[in-house]
């Protein structure tokens, strides 16, 4: 099983492209134009996971995850979060029911 490492060296890539010229980078074009497009791409990215899935290719499954997971990587180098924020969250819930887990969203 392949560790995290690609995630955090990702996310210092990310961070390292915020202060470089818009027209030097993809991701600094992503992070210097509207908030709007950026949206805009976390959604599409997502919206072609669910259409690789329905087709049941686990290649293009996987392409398309890699996809999402890039854009939301500087979906939250946007808003200053770390992939170690989302992955605390994550283990805040283990061995949490997903039922309990969202109704303690909702009481808290």
């Amino acid at each position: 099983m392949k560790d995290l490492t690609i995630i955090h060296r990702l996310a210092e890539t990310i961070e390292t492209r915020k202060s470089s010229g818009s027209d030097s980078s993809y991701v600094s074009k992503l992070l210097s134009g509207e908030h709007d497009q950026l949206l805009k791409k976390v959604s599409e990215e997502a919206a072609e996971v669910l259409l690789a899935s329905k087709d049941g290719d686990k290649a293009h499954i996987t392409y398309e995850v890699a996809d999402l997971w890039f854009h939301s990587l500087v979906l939250l180098a946007k808003h200053d979060i770390g992939p170690e924020d989302v992955l605390a969250e994550l283990e805040r819930r283990e061995g949490v029911s997903g039922i309990d887990e969202k109704a303690s969203r909702k009481s808290g």
